[in-house]
């Protein structure tokens, strides 16, 4: 199985209750992210059977807007095992789930999404950095676990920009 794991994009500050916070909706830039990263990953082949996320407004719609740049016609589906308090059990309870799956898209949250990663590639102490919109590639099968690659935004800004840049003229060796 695939398993590629997208923390939320950028949704402005932090709401101070609880309830408000899990409303917070993706700012301008959070929407460009997703989309961006969205047709990236499009653009590398990315396909996913199920696009999975935490129930919190701006991980839906990171996981929407993605799942849109990627023609994924399935149904987004939420699952609290991907919320930013929810423990590895869940996690492993939600990828049992999708075990007939080839690929999954998940996304949630810093730190439980960047925690449950780590634990997956087997890492106890360690962490993985997620930033807001990157997208970590994992293959798992019986005999190992693998990150294959960790893709940020801006890595892909810095890409487009290099692509942008034109080769130098040759000079003349004397």
């Amino acid at each position: 199985m695939v398993i590629y794991f997208c923390r939320h994009a950028n949704a402005g500050h932090r709401k101070a209750r609880p309830e408000q916070d899990a409303r917070r909706r993706l700012d301008a830039g959070g929407e460009a992210q997703a989309r961006q990263m969205g047709a990236v990953l499009a653009a590398m082949g990315v396909y996913v059977d199920a696009v999975v996320a935490s129930p919190l407004k701006r991980a839906a719609q990171t996981a929407t807007l993605i799942a849109e740049e990627l023609g994924h016609d399935g149904d987004l589906r939420l699952d609290p095992a991907l919320r930013p308090e929810a423990g590895y059990e869940q996690f492993q309870a939600l990828l049992a789930h999708y075990a007939d799956a080839n690929s999954i898209l998940l996304v949630g949250h810093k730190p439980g999404l960047a925690a449950c990663l780590a634990q997956l590639l087997g890492a106890r102490r360690a962490s993985v950095g997620l930033k807001k919109c990157a997208v970590a590639k994992v293959e798992v099968n019986a005999r190992k676990t693998q990150l294959e690659w960790l893709l940020t935004p801006r890595l892909i800004q810095s890409c487009s920009a290099m692509a942008g840049v034109k080769a130098r003229p040759k000079t003349a060796r004397k």
